[in-house]
């Protein structure tokens, strides 16, 4: 996150959180994520200018898009209950939640102030409505089949992207195919990273492991479904026959069988296939050579180096 951008939301806090112990809890959700080095924002930018915009406004625009992706992070933690390192997870759900509607209404309310044509607004509000159906089917466990993780995906996290892509390129002259064709890529894009999480999720030991909530993610969703002895376990766990100190007894035991099931190598497989589809609608978008670069290695180039290595 940009210096001008952190300074850009500090001034937004200050005009529609008037409490001040709330207003010092949502600046240090701020910092917490200035420490991460997203590049949310720098999509927004490199959007922005891969299709030749030069609007000034856009910093505020990529501030805009860091401040509703820190507001979705927030509510994913406080449903997963993880996360624990972050500030907030150490206030009360009330104050979190509060922080959350009021931060929410000083979106909307700089989506006035930058006089947002109506047709922006309602496409805004469609690729937010998209990523919470995604969430929703996560909260719920109702995911039961690869391809139905891939959308749940999609929607949940491709639209994220979606969402940074679009507060830049609505200020720039791009054609509707080209729309077309960063919708499709920011999917790709979703599904690359979410995959990758879900990959390290299920190895660890704490509580962000996602086996404590019953997700079903991409390498779950193997182990789920392998015709095998040594796998019943699991799938008990799943059905509620045993329960997950069960299953985890024998730690050692377990991440033996997940390493040797062939789930990871799966995943990687369905990661590697996302990955030449983006490169496949990268190579045929039609922007500027040097903010285009910048847009890939700020969204999926670091998967690419390493699996060409």
């Amino acid at each position: 996150m940009e210096g001008n951008i952190q300074q850009y939301l500090y001034r937004v806090v200050d005009e529609y959180i008037l409490v001040e112990n709330l207003n010092k809890l949502f600046k240090s959700f701020i910092i917490s994520k200035v420490k991460e080095n997203t590049t949310w924002g720098d999509i927004t930018l490199y959007t922005h200018y891969m299709f030749g915009g030069t609007s000034p406004d856009i910093q505020r625009y990529a501030a805009m898009t860091e401040l509703i992706v820190l507001i979705s992070d927030i509510v994913d933690d406080i449903q997963d209950q993880d996360q624990e390192d972050k500030p907030w997870m150490h206030c009360s759900r009330a104050e979190a939640l509060n922080s959350i509607f009021v931060m929410l209404m000083g979106f909307v309310g700089e989506l006035g102030h930058m006089q947002f044509q109506e047709e922006y607004v309602v496409e805004v509000t469609k690729i937010i409505t998209r990523s919470l159906k995604g969430q929703y089917k996560d909260v719920t466990n109702t995911v039961t089949s690869a391809d139905e993780y891939l959308k749940m995906t999609q929607e949940r996290s491709g639209s994220l992207f979606r969402l940074a892509c679009f507060m830049g390129y609505m200020l720039a002259d791009c054609s509707k195919e080209s729309i077309e064709q960063v919708n499709d890529l920011a999917d790709c894009i979703g599904l690359i990273h979410q995959i990758e999480n879900d990959m390290i999720d299920l190895v660890r030991y704490d509580v962000k492991n996602d086996l404590f909530s019953k997700k079903r993610t991409l390498p779950i969703l193997y182990l789920l479904a392998v015709k095998d002895e040594a796998f019943l376990p699991f799938q008990d766990y799943y059905e509620g026959k045993i329960t997950v100190n069960d299953l985890l007894g024998e730690k050692e035991e377990f991440m033996q069988m997940v390493r040797e099931s062939g789930c990871m190598e799966y995943s990687r497989v369905v990661q590697s296939i996302c990955l030449q589809k983006a490169e496949e609608i990268y190579e045929r978008l039609p922007a500027l050579s040097r903010w285009k670069l910048k847009f890939k290695e700020a969204t999926y180039g670091g998967f690419l180096s390493r699996e060409r290595a």
